[in-house]
């Protein structure tokens, strides 16, 4: 049975500033649709009529996934939750692991779960032909028809012929330089690296065990000690991080006398920068791709992106632009890659840009901040259908909700009361409290906050129905 794999451990900090750690690129509508990456990948894999997806993903994420498989009617995907990350290798072997726990002859199709791909049809006719190869043993990647000579990908050298479509994995190079990438090109030998694979769980497991048999034990402790928590598989921290970091790439494929690659040409991204996003994406006819509220006049090959005001600009090229309700970015487009630099400095300087949007999302809602003062701040929540906050309490501060919308119960103290638009009331300094939304829209209100500190960790949990850490 074939099962995708969903890699979505990454954090995107070459899109920042609207990928960021607790919200990263995967999760985000990113290629002018109502679909995530993740979610579009998703949707890439359902013609293929495989097994519900394995999803491995870092525990601070594990909401939005859940959120976004739900929302498209996967109901029964395991999503393995990473401790830490420890690269591709591992992450498949947990994957791997899981899915001959369900069916001894699984063929893993995996996908990183932040790329883009125009053709459907042409991805599904190469796992097609991949499907031949995996059943016979071989382990299968995906080679991108190369369309330029491009320095930011990696690249696959094709030996001999296996069949019609595929070849033999002469080797894997590392991202070149502009000359070596031309002569790669020249050559017609070569294909990027897309970081796709197909094969049987159990060869892979097997070839894991022959070339990295550390790293196997490490995943397989892991696994065995992972206990169930809500919708997720949380692997055992102290094992996994025992376990060697290393790529799929290094680990196995580079080793392997049976790896195989199956070129694929379907318009594909892996979306890594704002210069590929502008590459990727449908232009106008001034080579210009806007999103949002935009006006340019005598602009020319620029990606502007507005998410929460209007931005303008006047007689520039090759520019990218990206404005948040917390940051904007301006940088030329052939330097988009070297954001990371800047995120580096915000984690440097401990800044929250690096790690949070003004809009946090929690897996009851979210909340945004307003205003914030030495001693007051006020914040907009929505809590969505069924969603209920904790029960905590706040040594630090106190508490007022007005209802803009929906209908509240609200538990303070011993009291429980309903609120619906227009109501408030008052949540004393020290006092447990539990806000819940019992309609079927969402519930949407106004909360000021005073007191002495206003952290986000003045929390005490006593009752949290989505298992999260007391404290």
């Amino acid at each position: 049975m074939l099962i995708p794999v969903l890699l979505s451990g990454g954090v995107g900090s070459r899109l920042w500033p609207v990928s960021r750690e607790l919200y990263p690129k995967q999760f985000l509508p990113l290629m002018h649709d109502t679909d995530s990456l993740f979610q579009q990948t998703l949707r890439r894999v359902q013609p293929l009529k495989g097994g519900e997806p394995i999803v491995v993903c870092n525990e601070e994420h594990r909401f939005l996934v859940a959120q976004q498989l739900h929302d498209l009617g996967f109901q029964n995907s395991s999503i393995i939750l990473e401790p830490e990350g420890r690269n591709t290798a591992p992450a498949i072997a947990l994957a791997a692991i899981d899915a001959i726990t369900q069916t001894e002859d699984a063929l893993l199709l995996v996908l990183p779960a932040d790329h883009a791909i125009r053709d459907q049809a042409e991805l599904h006719a190469a796992v097609d032909d991949a499907m031949a190869l995996a059943d016979g043993g071989w382990l299968v990647t995906f080679g991108i028809v190369p369309e330029a000579p491009e320095t930011g990908y990696g690249y696959i050298q094709r030996g001999d012929d296996l069949a019609d479509v595929a070849s033999r994995v002469s080797h894997f190079a590392e991202k070149p330089d502009r000359e070596t990438a031309e002569s790669y090109i020249d050559s017609g030998d070569y294909l990027w690296n897309s970081g796709m694979f197909l094969f049987r769980a159990d060869r892979y497991l097997e070839e894991l065990e022959k070339y990295a048999p550390e790293m196997l034990a490490a995943c397989r402790l892991a696994y065995e000690q992972a206990a169930d928590d809500l919708d997720f598989i949380r692997i055992d921290a102290r094992a996994f991080k025992a376990c060697p970091s290393d790529s799929i790439d290094y680990a196995v494929m580079e080793r392997t006398d049976r790896a195989a690659v199956v070129p694929l040409d379907c318009g594909w991204s892996d979306v890594g920068s704002w210069s590929a996003l502008w590459a990727a994406g449908e232009s106008d006819q001034d080579g210009n791709i806007h999103h949002g509220d935009v006006i340019v006049h005598d602009v020319n090959n620029t990606y502007i992106w507005a998410d929460s005001r209007l931005v303008t600009a006047i007689g520039i090229d090759d520019v990218v632009i990206v404005e948040t309700p917390d940051a904007v970015l301006v940088a030329d487009r052939d330097a988009a890659q070297d954001v990371k630099h800047i995120v580096n400095q915000l984690k440097q300087q401990k800044r929250d840009e690096a790690q949070l949007h003004k809009r946090v999302y929690r897996p009851w809602g979210s909340y945004e901040s307003l205003v914030v003062a030495e001693r007051f701040q006020v914040k907009r929540i929505i809590v969505n259908p069924g969603g209920q906050l904790s029960l905590q309490m706040h040594h630090h501060r106190a508490e007022h909700w007005i209802v803009v919308s929906g209908t509240a119960r609200v538990t303070c103290g011993d009291h429980e009361l309903v609120l619906t638009e227009d109501q408030s009331t008052y949540i004393p300094l020290g006092t447990r409290h539990r806000l819940v939304n019992p309609g079927v829209i969402p519930l949407e209100l106004i909360e000021v906050q005073t007191g002495s500190y206003l952290g986000e960790d003045d929390i005490v949990r006593f009752e949290d129905v989505y298992g999260r850490t007391p404290g």
